[in-house]
């Protein structure tokens, strides 16, 4: 598919915004088309992007690289930067999705195989009066500042799901028999939110790259101050939010470390308990093993009471451990 954007100016207050359409494939590219938006490709589509900007449309293969030369380069006076965002973050199918990004002569084109969120919020945001600058390099900075604005959503998410594990793992309990599954549920919530965590990591290093490329690249043309200044304002935005995404890597670690821990006093508490079982009952199995000798001399045997004495030894050879450990706190 693809979608067009042209300047149009708000019906009711005369201000400029981005008017959004999907271009049918008989339909020429419009003139005034300052963002090309490629959703899923077909050749067809692609031929036609590359005939009306004097382009090569990247094949979806060739947004996977993670080469810098391959996702970073200028050709035939377009620059090219390729990017991995997240997106599907609200289900367990989360995933992240090559983006390209083509600028040339003010224009904007971008090619992608899935639908990040980001895209779509700033879409809503183009359309409304004066929400953005229709040039091609403003609507770039738009869309990258608008990824940052997301992710930041998304580690904002993050971190509470993390504090509630975190309140939930050193909370008491009052049924120890159900803290073994809780736990073990816990470590899989934890893998969840340390792979999404990785992805997002991975999402804002390589805009990271995109932005470093841009500042450098505006800075050499002398684009327009506000221009630089809003990529510079949004890779100082994209760093903090890197160091907010180191810190709740290290606490998803220390969660990690701590969950396994108590498994692993979990697991103590039931060996202890097999070896105090087997501790208690040795003294009474001692006494059984020796009345059960088969020596014809053993005067016990022609005792009367030799039987329930034999019993009381028992019971008193058990309970003097039981009491022992109870005495010293071990149970």
């Amino acid at each position: 598919m693809i979608f067009v954007h042209q300047p149009n100016a708000c019906a009711s207050t005369g201000q400029p915004l981005l008017e959004r359409r999907l271009l049918e494939m008989s339909e020429p590219i419009p003139p005034d088309a300052l963002w090309i938006d490629l959703i899923e490709p077909t050749r067809q589509e692609d031929h036609k992007v590359e005939a009306y900007l004097g382009i090569s449309i990247p094949t979806r293969e060739e947004m996977q690289d993670i080469e810098p030369s391959e996702l970073l380069y200028v050709e035939n006076g377009a620059r090219y930067m390729t990017g991995r965002l997240l997106c599907r973050v609200d289900t367990d199918d989360a995933m992240l999705t090559g983006v390209t990004f083509i600028l040339r002569d003010n224009k904007l084109a971008t090619v992608r195989y899935d639908d990040p969120q980001a895209f779509r919020m700033f879409v809503h945001r183009a359309a409304r009066p004066a929400g953005v600058m229709l040039t091609g390099e403003a609507i770039l900075a738009g869309l990258i500042e608008t990824v940052i604005d997301r992710a930041a959503d998304v580690l904002q998410l993050q971190g509470e799901r993390i504090d509630r594990l975190s309140r939930l793992i050193f909370a008491e309990h009052a049924d120890p028999s159900a803290r073994n599954a809780e736990l073990q549920n816990t470590l899989r919530a934890l893998g969840r939110h340390n792979e999404l965590l990785s992805q997002q990591r991975e999402s804002l290093v390589s805009v990271e790259r995109i932005l470093l490329s841009l500042s450098a690249s505006y800075r050499a043309s002398k684009a327009p101050r506000e221009i630089r200044e809003e990529v510079r304002s949004t890779l100082r935005d994209l760093q903090s939010l890197e160091e907010h995404a180191s810190f709740l890597s290290g606490k998803i670690q220390f969660l990690l470390d701590a969950t396994l821990g108590l498994v692993n006093l979990e697991q103590n508490n039931i060996i202890k308990l097999f070896s105090v079982m087997a501790v208690v009952f040795m003294p009474p199995t001692l006494i059984a093993s020796m009345y059960g000798m088969n020596f014809k001399v053993m005067p016990e045997l022609d005792w009367g009471f030799g039987y329930p004495m034999a019993v009381v030894m028992m019971v008193v050879a058990a309970i003097l451990p039981y009491a022992f450990f109870r005495w010293k706190r071990w149970l």
